[in-house]
């Protein structure tokens, strides 16, 4: 029978029930959850119930050696008195004496011992703990977690990759829990054990005993039977085959014994919780960061803390901050890596490190000379996984490295596996991998690997040693190819699926054309690879990008290879696309596309014939022959006409509709636009010859045209709804047309400069985002134009000019046919009315050249208005006013008449002419039934209001 001081007398009091040895704290026999600090309290003060124990005392016996304030002893007071469900003034278990410290105020059934168990030192361990770190950064959560989780389960396991922190999270966990355990802790590194059949004989080694014979287990069973004890194993993953039935009858015959281990992987024994320690929270990928945001993450804090430690104060600048989040990123929050970058910053400062990490020097590196061999470097922490891996294991971790990034397990069997191992052998092997923590799972909602940086770079390298690296680079870009050509067939899917599918791809594909247009490479394949990619970056709005590459692939394109005049085909098609729609490059888009349209004509490839087709008009609207425009419109239609696709009949009267609009007339391309509207429910697939999202996109024109035919409500309402879809959609380039084209547009002409202001800040945060350059150049040169038309012409106009100076040939794109106007407006408000009539005059001939003629009503207009200001040319106005409704009403525009009979009333007011202001103003705005809101048509009800009140003055008696 053990002593009676070593059994857990139970303490009761109301429904609670309170074992000190085994910390556990029950309600009505269910064990309740209660952190460590607060249980440690509620232990002391039932040690002495009826008695005020000093804060001081207090804050020693439970901290220890650790400095804390009564404001650490106030929270977990606090906590405490949560559980017990204490409330304020009326606790009936703690009170708080003022002045004085704590009392345990309720009856105990049973009272406990009055002595306080004996301090730590009465009991030295043999093997004493390593020392605890001053400063635990991000993981003090982690830390009580695991401490509270020793009160409720004997066995835990802290299990994550090397470097990741196990060691240091364990020994601070003993450090705190060590009064409880009356000094009986023991700390057992197993790292230098290289005989797994010595684990036993380590352990009762610890302890303090002497062994002497084969087989210690029974003599340290005995031992410890009746002590309550704590048992550190640290760095077990080698020593695991012995050592795991070893913590299992420890476990299961010592009744007081708790051990709390540290693996790479876990013991899969009986009675084990496992604890996964995940890399400290790093910064995200965000430019708009600052330096209080970055310290905020625990890597940042740790990096930052390492450097202070090594070379005095240090305070993080604003310029080396996101230095500071990419390094920590790049090492994926891995302590000992963060570590040992931080003691390089000395040397190369943080910029210079940030740019080491891409060698493999970096694993070189070496910390504190007082670490364990296996923790100086991170080439000797991987070193030591590596070396403990069988042979099968060891190869599928070098050929994982040629992923970047996640990988699907089809994507790891299908490139691994091979050359003596068979795919079931090489899922085996990332399944004992992953238990290893040298693969981790990545993504929530499909099952995805990836390799920490830092493993990656040291596996790659063992590739390189093996021999194995060209073959397995090779295989992963026919991967790659093959995957992006399934890609190709599956575009019906909607884009967010699609992309969920396949974005993620992108980094892979990257790294395989890299290698294949290297000089160890297979440029064939990445022809074939680039060619098999443009669906891709087009879905993704990577124009620049597909630029760059399909002009690589095109530069090694021999007249040799097989299928060269399709390839030739499909990669003359995407260049074409990709400098129209991405850098607007119109004069070097045009000679492409009408080479991708002869090769398609050669082939009789119906895809690549409207694709070229489509471009070629694009490409007319953008350099403003819109004339030409219309002829290639008119020729995808027969085509189209032919066509089993219904989709190509779709994009054909969409085509025509932005031809037709931009012509002038808005009767008719309100007809196609709403026919394609009125198919778009049919709309299985996604078009294979359109860049853009074809329901969006019909959405943000038909705005537009509702717009200009006087149907404000419809065009607001449409457009509200067109930018919803367009964030949903995912896609950038269609959600920069839905802003650009409708949304910023239509909230400037309804004089919402407020909404008009939000639209071009999210078009220009989203364009520069993804490097969309034309709608980046537009989105400044609109919002410069809203700071001039808000009042603030002094500051506006100059930098509407810089703005449109920097767009260079981008203006001739009829979207900035507006921004033009309204500088000559700007130019005549600013009192610079000859400079604002040579601007008109020059945008006139524009449209008269290029047949653009749907903003020609509006520009008419705003002659007139600069006109009047001029004395000496003020009478030519009111036929430019007459003109431009004239002009108006043939287009069916009913916004621009409405204009132009403001314009017209103010000149008849100023005139006298108040009978026919009024008719003009009444007969428009009798027509037009929507926008009662709009700017405009406020102006327009104010303006009749004072000319009725001045017929009526001049009619009244005496008037």
């Amino acid at each position: 029978m053990p002593d009676n001081d070593t059994q857990d007398s139970a303490i009761s009091f109301g429904p609670f029930r309170l074992l000190p040895k085994s910390r556990l704290l029950e309600k009505d026999g269910a064990p309740l959850h209660i952190g460590g600090r607060a249980l440690d309290i509620l232990i002391v003060l039932t040690e002495r119930p009826g008695e005020v124990v000093d804060k001081r005392e207090l804050v020693q016996r439970i901290w220890a050696d650790v400095h804390v304030d009564e404001g650490s002893l106030r929270f977990h007071i606090a906590a405490l008195r949560k559980v017990l469900g204490d409330a304020g003034k009326s606790a009936r278990y703690v009170v708080n004496v003022p002045g004085r410290g704590y009392c345990f105020a309720a009856p105990l059934a049973q009272a406990a011992p009055s002595v306080a168990p004996a301090p730590v030192e009465a009991a030295a361990p043999r093997a004493p703990l390593p020392p605890s770190l001053a400063k635990m950064i991000g993981r003090e959560d982690v830390v009580e977690r695991i401490s509270s989780g020793l009160s409720q389960h004997r066995f835990i396991t802290v299990v994550g990759p090397g470097g990741i922190g196990k060691t240091a999270v364990a020994v601070t966990v003993a450090h705190r829990r060590s009064a409880d355990f009356v000094g009986q802790v023991f700390f057992i590194d197993f790292g230098p054990l290289r005989d797994p059949r010595l684990a036993a004989t380590a352990v009762a080694s610890a302890v303090g005993l002497a062994v002497n014979v084969d087989d210690p287990l029974p003599a340290l069973l005995a031992n410890l039977h009746d002590k309550r004890t704590l048992l550190i194993f640290d760095s077990c993953e080698h020593v695991l085959e012995t050592l795991a039935p070893l913590a299992e009858r420890l476990v299961r015959d010592v009744p007081q014994l708790h051990v709390l281990a540290t693996s790479r992987e876990s013991f899969r024994s009986e009675g084990e919780r496992i604890f996964r320690l995940f890399p400290l929270d790093c910064p995200p990928q965000r430019d708009d960061l600052g330096v209080t945001e970055i310290l905020a993450y625990p890597a940042a804090q740790l990096f930052v803390e390492r450097i202070a430690q090594g070379s005095g104060p240090f305070e993080l600048s604003a310029e080396d901050a996101p230095f500071v989040a990419d390094i920590c990123r790049r090492l994926d929050g891995i302590a000992l890596a963060i570590e040992l970058a931080a003691g390089r910053v000395n040397a190369y400062g943080i910029a210079g490190t940030a740019s080491l990490l891409d060698s493999r020097f970096s694993l070189q590196w070496r910390g504190r000379r007082t670490a364990i061999p296996r923790h100086q470097t991170l080439s000797a922490a991987l070193d030591w996984s590596y070396d403990l891996l069988p042979d099968p294991e060891r190869t599928i971790l070098r050929r994982l490295s040629v992923f970047v990034g996640p990988f699907t397990p089809e994507a790891a069997t299908a490139i691994a596996s091979g050359d003596g191992l068979s795919p079931a052998e090489t899922s085996e092997a990332i399944d004992n991998l992953v238990t290893k923590s040298l693969i981790v799972p990545s993504g929530a909602r499909t099952l995805r690997y990836r390799l920490l940086d830092t493993t990656r770079t040291y596996a790659l390298g063992k590739l390189g040693l093996s021999g194995e690296q060209r073959r397995l680079a090779q295989r992963h870009a026919e991967y790659f190819r093959y995957v992006l050509d399934r890609a190709e067939t599956e575009t019906s899917a909607p884009l967010h699926a699609w992309l969920s599918t396949y974005g993620g791809k992108l980094d892979n594909v990257r790294a395989a054309l890299d290698w294949a247009f290297s000089a160890d490479g297979d440029a064939a394949l990445g022809i074939a690879l680039t060619a098999a990619a443009v669906t891709l970056w087009v879905r993704l709005s990577l124009f620049a990008e597909c630029r760059e590459r399909t002009r690589t692939a095109l530069a090694v394109l021999g007249d040799d290879t097989d299928g060269v005049d399709r390839l030739r085909m499909q990669l003359l098609g995407a260049l074409g696309w990709s400098l129209m729609y991405g850098e607007g490059r119109a004069r070097e888009a045009r000679p492409i596309l009408e080479e991708t349209l002869e090769l398609a004509d050669r082939l009789d490839d119906k895809d690549f014939r409207l694709r070229a087709l489509w471009g070629l008009c694009i490409d007319q609207f953008n350099n403003g022959e819109f004339g030409k425009a219309r002829a290639l419109a008119d020729r995808f239609t027969t085509i189209a006409a032919s066509s089993p696709d219904t989709t190509d009949l779709m994009l054909a009267d969409r085509l025509m509709a932005v031809a037709l609009h931009y012509l002038g007339d808005q009767t008719e391309a309100r007809i196609r636009i709403d026919r394609v509207n009125a198919s778009l429910h049919m709309l299985t697939e996604r078009p294979k010859i359109f860049p853009l999202d074809l329901g969006v996109s019909t959405q943000y024109f038909r705005a537009r045209i509702l717009w200009l035919q006087g149907l404000a409500d419809q065009a607001l309402e449409l457009a509200a709804r067109n930018i919803e879809e367009g964030r949903a959609n995912g896609h950038a380039l269609t959600f920069c047309s839905v802003l650009g084209q409708s949304a910023c547009l239509l909230a400037f002409f309804a004089g919402d400069y407020d909404a008009a202001q939000r639209h071009g800040a999210e078009l220009l945060g989203h364009a520069d985002r993804h490097a969309i350059r034309l709608w980046g150049l537009w989105a400044r040169a609109f919002n410069a134009m809203i700071v001039a038309r808000r009042g603030d012409s002094a500051a506006g106009l100059p930098l509407l000019r810089e703005e449109l100076d920097r767009a260079g040939d981008a203006r001739v794109l009829p979207r900035f046919l507006p921004l033009l106007g309204e500088l000559a407006a700007c130019f005549g408000e600013a009192g610079q009315v000859d400079r604002g009539l040579a601007a008109i005059d020059d945008v006139l001939k524009r449209c008269d050249d290029r047949q653009e003629r749907w903003y020609l009503p509006e520009l008419i207009r705003i002659k007139g208005e600069l006109m009047l200001k001029d004395a000496e040319q003020s009478t030519g106005a009111e036929t430019c006013f007459r003109e431009a409704m004239a002009i108006a009403a043939e287009q069916g525009a009913g916004f621009w008449e409405l204009r132009c009979a403001i314009s017209l009333a103010r000149l008849g007011m100023v005139q006298g002419r108040n009978a026919e202001a009024t008719e003009v103003l009444e007969t428009i705005c009798g027509r037009l039934t929507e926008g009662a809101d709009i700017a405009d048509m406020r102006m327009a009800r104010g303006l009749i209001t004072q000319l009725r009140a001045r017929a009526a003055a001049a009619s009244s008696p005496g008037g």
